[in-house]
Formats: structure tokens, sequence, C-alpha cells
């Protein structure tokens, strides 16, 4: 039990686990099945299953579920079992093959390797407070696609129903245009369909929308994103400035008062 302790708590061998079972994943993606690759396909599973019970064991469980990283990994891990049922029964008595869908989930356990990168929680706490100081922003980004959308979908689903024939389909085609995806196809396709006047009114409407929404909403929600990250990196510095001012005025007071006995 100890050898498999120290076997599975080694972050270097559960690496290379990870990085075989997506070799193998990627192998058999091609199509391309053996005897071999069959009999490895569900070792994984297990061998993901035994760490996380020996580091449930080993950490009890409240401790090893509030990592964030073990967090993932029990995610995972369950979702990945349902595939070791197709060992257990056969093709013939039951379809099982969708539950082989679920072997791919074992591949994000690759982002375990990002733990190994310098100044990596560093990066996710930054990433997270980024997040949390702009959800406002883009839940009025994705209030203004939408009723962009509708709109859109009122005024063109008649001349370009591939594009805006219902609110689902203007919905996407206005976010592509947002992100500035071939957006003068849709004008350019609306001008061979309609006269001359809806034309190019078609094309001023998708000018402007492209530009106050696309262009410059956009870039708001994306300043707002980084500014958020880098406040992090401002509120250390600031910290900081306090601190040495605060040792600066306490060095400053013990002066005084050395120099107030020394007169005395």
């Amino acid at each position: 039990m100890n050898i498999f302790k120290r076997i599975f708590l080694n972050d270097f061998f559960i690496l290379g686990l990870i990085i075989a079972n997506a070799l193998l994943i990627f192998i058999q993606e091609f199509q391309f099945s053996s005897i071999i690759l069959d009999f490895f396909e569900p070792l994984f599973t297990v061998a993901f299953i035994v760490e996380m019970l020996i580091k449930i064991n080993e950490y009890k469980f409240n401790n090893y579920i509030s990592d964030g990283w073990n967090k993932l990994d029990f995610i995972l891990v369950l979702l990945s079992i349902p595939s070791l049922a197709i060992v257990f029964f056969s093709n013939n008595i039951i379809q099982l093959n969708i539950l082989l869908i679920f072997r791919v989930f074992r591949v994000f356990k690759f982002f375990r390797l990002i733990r190994f990168f310098p100044n990596v929680t560093h990066l996710v706490i930054s990433v997270h407070r980024a997040i949390k100081a702009s959800y406002i922003v883009f839940a009025g980004f994705f209030l203004l696609i939408f009723i962009v959308s509708l709109v859109t979908c009122s005024l063109f689903k008649n001349i370009v129903p591939e594009y805006f024939g219902n609110p689902i389909e203007s919905f996407y085609s206005i976010f592509r245009l947002f992100s500035v995806e071939g957006w003068y196809e849709i004008p350019d396709l609306i001008a061979t369909r309609a006269n001359m006047t809806i034309a190019v009114l078609s094309k001023m409407y998708f000018v402007i929308l492209l530009f106050c929404s696309g262009i410059l909403g956009l870039s708001l929600v994306n300043s707002i994103f980084v500014d958020a990250m880098i406040s992090d990196n401002n509120d250390e510095l600031k910290n900081e400035v306090s601190e040495l001012s605060a040792k600066i005025e306490e060095l400053t007071k013990n002066i005084e008062k050395l120099n107030q006995k020394h007169s005395h």
C-alpha cells in the first residue's frame, strides 16, 4: 500500500499517465484500433480512479476537494467512469459506443501540466479577478447582441433567411459580425437580392453596427478585462508603497523621539 501511495502521489508519474492517455486517445481518433490499444484504454481510467481514491484517503475528502485542481480531477474521473461499461457489456446486448465519448474528457486532465508553469497561480487569480470585475460588461454585451439580432431579424429575415431567418440564426450571424468575421458578405448578399435603396441603407446599417458595436464594443470589453487583470499588480504595488510609507513614518517618529531625549 505504501508503494502505491508513493507512486500515485508522485506528480511526475501522474503527468506521465496523463500524457500517455492523451496520446492514446489521439491515436484512437484516427480510427486506428488494436487489441493493445483497447486493453490500455480502461487501464488509464482505473489508474486515475486509484489515484483519486488514494489521495482522498491520504488527505481526507474535504481537504482533497478544497483544492481547485483536485475538483477538476474529481469531475473528469467521474465523467470517464461510464466508459468502463464497455468492458463488462457486449455491444450486441446494449449500445455503449456513446459511453466511449466520456473518455475524451480525460484529455482535460492535461491542464494539470499548467501547475508547473512559473507564476501560474498568480495568473489564475488575475483571470478570476478579471472575470468577476467584467461579468456585468459581458452581460451587457450579450444583451446588446440579443437586441440587435432581433432588430436585424425583423429587417432582413425575408431577404437573407440563411443569416436572419429566425432569432437563433440572427444571433449567431450578429455574433460573427461583431467578431469582424466576414462582415462584408452579408450586406453584399443583401445588395444582390434587394433594390438599390435597401442595398445602400443595409450597407450603412451594417457599417454603423460594426463600428459602434463590433469594433468599439469589443475594444471596450477587452480593455476592461485587461485592466482588471493588471489591477492586481497595481494593488500589490499600492500595498507595498503603503507598508513602506508606514515604516518611514515609524522610523521618523523614532528619530524624533531620540532627538528629544538627546535635547533633554
